[in-house]
């Protein structure tokens, strides 16, 4: 747990870096993630020297020669800044050196730092984020994890083709919801900074700590279990960190694009499939793969990752997805072709309908989350839909912590949705039988189906209201001549 004082510190060099000119927050985090994979570096060097002077035997790994001691975490952090500096930046210099180590070493992070660029510009600010990372202790999984996620909340703006990033809490209860199984394959086709990744490994954590003493399980969970794919560069970077900091070494990730040609093979792999894909645009026929447009013929980038979603699971495979409310009701033949596609051969399990709030300040738009199993022969017999109002924070841009909140009451409703069947429209959770949702050609909003109850509000008759006014007009009169009286 990041502690005030740690938090302040991460402030001050966040506000180092703005009035150093550096004013993108992703390159700000994206400069700060190769400080802490140099700092790794370093650390797993250092432990591999004490288990040989521990133990004997052959020394293990070594990333720095005897004459580049002077590249070592440990050593240039006491330098200078103007020393420190020049270390960075010569050509046989601490950046140089991790990118050729990345080359090396072939680790699912280390292998995106071929393009990085060192863009820190001053050797002052160079020194604060130095001093600031050597204060924190990083062998404690909690509190780096705890570090990435805060530089991470600092992301304020929407990123390109309607990327945002998820809400943590959100993230969080479509795991819950979701319950993963210590034999899942998980992937996450449009992974960001990889947060529903980090959510299951932190669930493991949380609610089955015992499999870790698996040894099956721990190797499961550092080969197969986790996948994503990311097309930027610099998100894939931050969101492998990401997962590294949390205690994930060896994460399946892809640099492509999901929708393009290059993932054709990403189909019949995962059982279970959390994502917020992006809403915003749409792509040219040429540039989807070609399955996808079997699927459902469209240039929605939303819909074409719903179709990649069902043929990238495996039968029996689970998916919870983030769609824009248009998936829901969206009257064109590629919004109704999906959503029958979901409801007839698959088995659509239900539908949580999120406030517009719930994404800001990034965006105002109105989402949902769908749950579905893909089965290939149907399924689907009565869905489960509920009217979240309140997530636990404001719904304006300062998302400031409130009392209301449904998140809990949505996962204990969900586990038990069993008990709730015959629970009334007007409640905010109930079930719709998947003939109803034909007969309406198979919308999915909320509000088709939820009953609102309007109570009679009887207003006296303006005749007494007038009558009473009186009444109060004469008590001031009153009182004022008594109050004349006195004086």
């Amino acid at each position: 747990m990041l502690t005030g004082e740690l938090r302040n510190r991460v402030d001050k060099v966040w506000e180092a870096f703005w009035t150093g000119g550096i004013s993108n927050p992703l390159t700000v985090i994206e400069q700060i993630t190769y400080l802490l994979f140099i700092k790794r570096l370093d650390e797993l060097q250092t432990r591999e020297e004490l288990k040989t002077n521990m133990l004997g035997g052959k020394p293990g790994k070594k990333y720095f020669s005897p004459g580049q001691q002077d590249l070592r975490w440990s050593k240039f952090k006491n330098f200078a800044p103007e020393k420190m500096y020049k270390i960075f930046t010569k050509e046989d210099g601490v950046f140089p050196l991790m990118k050729n180590l990345a080359s090396e070493n072939g680790s699912s992070y280390s292998k995106y730092l071929k393009g990085a660029t060192f863009m820190i510009p001053t050797p002052n600010l160079l020194d604060k984020v130095v001093g600031m990372l050597s204060e924190i202790p990083m062998d404690d999984l909690d509190t780096k994890g705890d570090l990435y996620e805060y530089l991470l909340s600092k992301i304020a703006t929407a990123g390109q083709n309607g990327q945002f990033r998820t809400p943590r809490h959100i993230i969080k209860m479509m795991v819950e919801l979701m319950e993963p199984k210590e034999d899942d394959i998980v992937c996450d086709p449009a992974a960001g900074t990889c947060g529903f990744l980090v959510a299951v490994s932190e669930y493991f954590r949380e609610h089955k700590p015992d499999l870790f003493h698996k040894q099956s399980f721990r190797s499961h969970y550092n080969t197969k279990m986790f996948n994503g794919n990311e097309f930027d560069a610099t998100m894939i970077r931050i969101g492998a960190m990401n997962m590294l900091l949390h205690g994930i070494e060896n994460p399946n990730l892809n640099d492509i694009d999901s929708l393009s040609e290059s993932n054709a093979g990403m189909k019949d792999k995962y059982t279970l499939v959390l994502a917020n894909p992006p809403f915003k645009g749409s792509l040219d026929y040429e540039s989807v793969e070609s399955g996808l447009l079997k699927i459902v013929k469209t240039k929605k980038t939303e819909l074409l990752f719903l179709a990649l979603m069902l043929r990238s699971l495996k039968v029996g495979g689970r998916c919870a997805v983030i769609v824009p409310d248009g998936v829901l009701f969206g009257s064109s033949n590629a919004h109704k072709a999906l959503r029958k596609e979901i409801i007839d051969n698959h088995q659509l399990e239900g539908v949580i309908s999120m406030p517009s709030g719930v994404f800001k300040p990034y965006a105002g738009v109105s989402t949902a989350i769908l749950i579905f199993t893909k089965t290939g022969k149907g399924g689907t017999s009565k869905v489960w839909f509920y009217d979240m109002t309140a997530d636990g924070y404001s719904l304006d841009d300062k998302r400031q912590k409130i009392e209301n909140d449904d998140i809990p009451d949505i996962i204990s409703k969900w586990k038990n949705k069993k008990d709730g069947a015959d629970r009334k429209r007007t409640d905010k959770s109930f079930q719709v039988p998947v003939k109803e949702i034909r007969d309406n050609g198979f919308d999915l909003s909320i509000n088709k189906y939820k009953e609102v109850t309007y109570e009679q509000i009887v207003y006296q008759h303006p005749k007494r209201i007038l009558s009473e006014i009186k009444e109060i007009e004469k008590e001031k009169e009153d009182a004022l001549k008594k109050l004349e009286e006195l004086i």
